[in-house]
């Protein structure tokens, strides 16, 4: 669980902000969608109020399994660096939380930009290495410690990665440079903060108010130690994509295994 991360089982508003900035940057209205790492497919189901054309994969059978039982339908088994779907099917790729655990991100961000027709964007959330705090936790003399862990995504990477071998946090230099190679364009890029709704089902209007200091925030230079980097990118051509990665890419920033 601590290298392929805890999937939302709850909708709150913060998933809910996050629904409505995908829509903002990528319309879904009547789009072919694919939700990139769906966990039990909250936002599968929520993306239908949108349009009935979602599909939402995940390398985690156990949680498709939970999410069928709750009635969630167009849940695919799939590893994000070999996806079972065609060259430009959909029109919307969304990522919430994912390239940090899968095994080969270079070769995960070539598959979106293989499976997204040409216009067709991607929505993506990731770990920005710059907030103040490691939200997955830490293994530290062989014991893992749940929970978030102050200022470990600020160390240097080799000692940040001995603490954190199971995720990857970002810079957006080390993000943009996922799709190195692929015929995808940038359309927006920036920071966010979280939606603090564990905090406010706890606090109530302490944790409303926090919630608004932070928010204003990302409209702010301070933007920049927001929990997670909102990436968009556009298919740019018709030209295909290898669905493997590309002679001299990159390599893995972590060599670990993972999905989320």
């Amino acid at each position: 669980m601590a290298q392929r991360g805890t999937p939302s089982f709850v909708w709150r508003a913060g998933q809910e902000r996050r629904l409505a900035m995908v829509n903002s940057f990528a319309p879904l209205a009547g789009k072919r969608v694919l939700e990139f790492g769906c966990g039990i497919g909250l936002y599968v189901q929520a993306i239908r109020r949108y349009t009935p054309h979602v599909v939402g994969f995940d390398i985690e059978v156990d949680r498709l399994r939970i999410g069928y039982q709750q009635g969630v339908r167009g849940l695919v088994a799939a590893a994000a660096e070999r996806l079972p779907f065609a060259d430009g099917a959909f029109d919307v790729v969304f990522s919430n939380e994912v390239l940090e655990h899968v095994s080969d991100d270079r070769a995960a961000c070539r598959e979106i930009a293989r499976v997204l027709r040409p216009g067709g964007r991607a929505v993506i959330f990731v770990p920005n290495r710059w907030y103040p705090f490691e939200t997955h936790g830490v293994y530290w003399r062989g014991r893992y410690y749940f929970g978030n862990q102050p200022f470990v995504n600020w160390l240097p990477a080799r000692w940040r990665d001995r603490l954190a071998p199971h995720v990857r946090a970002y810079t957006g230099r080390q993000l943009l440079a996922l799709f190195r190679g692929t015929p995808m364009r940038l359309i927006a890029h920036t920071q966010i903060y979280p939606g603090f709704d564990k905090l406010i089902a706890r606090v109530g209007f302490p944790g409303k108010l926090l919630r608004a200091l932070m928010h204003r925030l990302e409209r702010s230079p301070l933007r920049i130690f927001g929990l997670s980097h909102l990436l968009v990118m556009e298919r740019t051509q018709d030209s295909p994509v290898s669905s493997a990665a590309a002679p001299g890419s990159l390599p893995n920033q972590r060599g670990m295994a993972g999905n989320g």
